[in-house]
């Protein structure tokens, strides 16, 4: 049992390691002696839990998309209205960005040519999916206008926020990627909300969302 438990914290620490690596330097330019370094572990040990480069790379993304899934669970069974669940979600998201190296790195490993088809399999997916739910919701309950679906609005949301995030990671501050994603979500409600919800958010602005509510909107803790 002890054994296992010294496996799988080597096999985390190197994981840790290559997702600072890859987020710093990408996937090409990335040290496989410099990962080494940075989770103390040995070549073989490394060998042991990983096959290759890809493969750590691979095991990176997937712990990414664990963080992804654990995000969207959380806010699942919210009782906000979906465009305030889609502005908490993308707000952890944020703050995933800028607290963990995971996150970043998942961020950099998907522009790689390596790594295009996670854009359609990995996290983005996860949260994306949960989104179309989201905006399909806000349809039916007439808060998103008809000539725009729940896709088209999914669509061009991410978009926008693919570019906020690789401007923030272009120019190394991520300090405020919050508000630009917060940014990046009013501006498409603007373009995509019906007049009678956008009245309603400039009465009342967004939810704030403290510990307490969250546990009261979702069936798990915080």
């Amino acid at each position: 049992m002890a054994q296992q438990e010294r496996a799988r914290r080597t096999r985390a620490a190197i994981v840790e390691a290559a997702a600072s690596e890859f987020a710093r330097r990408g996937y090409a330019a990335a040290s496989v002696n410099t990962i080494l370094e940075g989770s103390n572990a040995t070549k073989g040990a490394m060998y042991f839990h990983f096959q290759s480069k890809e493969d750590l790379a691979r095991a990176v993304l997937n712990s990414a998309l664990d963080k992804y899934v654990m995000i969207t669970e959380k806010w699942k069974s919210s009782t906000l209205h979906p465009f305030d669940v889609i502005h908490g979600v993308i707000d952890d998201i944020a703050r995933g960005f800028q607290n963990d190296v995971i996150v970043r790195a998942e961020f950099r490993l998907i522009v790689e040519p390596e790594f295009y088809s996670e854009v359609q399999s990995g996290g983005g997916r996860v949260w994306g999916m949960a989104g179309i739910e989201l905006a399909r919701r806000a349809q039916e309950s007439g808060d998103l206008k008809p000539e725009f679906g729940p896709e088209k609005f999914m669509r061009v949301l991410a978009a926008s926020l693919a570019g906020q995030r690789y401007m923030a990671d272009l120019v190394s501050d991520s300090s405020d990627l919050r508000n630009l994603f917060e940014e990046s979500l009013e501006v498409v409600l603007f373009a995509m909300a019906t007049p009678q919800w956008i009245d309603r958010w400039r009465a009342d602005g967004w939810v704030q969302l403290d510990a307490e509510t969250v546990k009261t909107a979702s069936d798990l803790p915080v």
